[in-house]
């Protein structure tokens, strides 16, 4: 697929085949693409759970106030940020800016491939970062940024439309 038709072709999935598992070999062909995400200074501040067991999954969706289709999908990723990681290269603008916008490009690499290799995703970031630590028993020096539901969709999605072009964008 060209990368245009992927862009226009990527919605919000919140409906999955439960009986229609994803391989580990795919989320590792997702994962490798994710990885080449730009970072600030190449500190590549992420850390990602894959999260397969129902049980974990359940767990995430009670930490995302019930967004049960969490637990619906056979996998979860769980992008987190490693602390210790950006702040010992860019101290506290690192933490609190550059380490968001590194693992924002990383969710949107993993939203793209897998739509590219037919699956479904959602990015949320609607969640209690206690909770879903919690959950996952995650370090102290893992921040989770953003739960990423995975699998083959069950259907497909209306498109949400966006705002116009002239909109949202100021020319000089």
């Amino acid at each position: 697929m060209e990368l245009k038709e992927t862009i226009k072709k990527r919605k919000s999935v919140r409906h999955f085949h439960e009986d229609k598992p994803v391989d580990d070999s795919t989320v590792r062909a997702i994962l490798e693409l994710a990885i080449r995400a730009p970072s600030a200074g190449n500190v590549q501040p992420w850390i990602i759970h894959v999260v397969r067991k129902p049980e974990s999954r359940n767990l995430l969706t009670e930490a995302a106030h019930g967004q049960s289709f969490i637990a619906q999908a056979p996998v979860a990723l769980v992008v987190c940020i490693d602390k210790e990681r950006t702040l010992s290269t860019y101290g506290q603008r690192g933490l609190e800016l550059y380490s968001i916008q590194d693992t924002a490009a990383l969710t949107e690499h993993i939203l793209l491939t897998a739509v590219d290799m037919g699956l479904g995703t959602c990015w949320v970031g609607a969640f209690d970062e206690e909770a879903c630590s919690r959950a996952l028993s995650l370090s102290r020096n893992e921040r989770p940024v953003a739960i990423i539901p995975l699998g083959y969709p069950a259907k497909d999605p209306a498109d949400r439309g966006r705002r116009r072009l002239d909109e949202v964008t100021v020319w000089d």
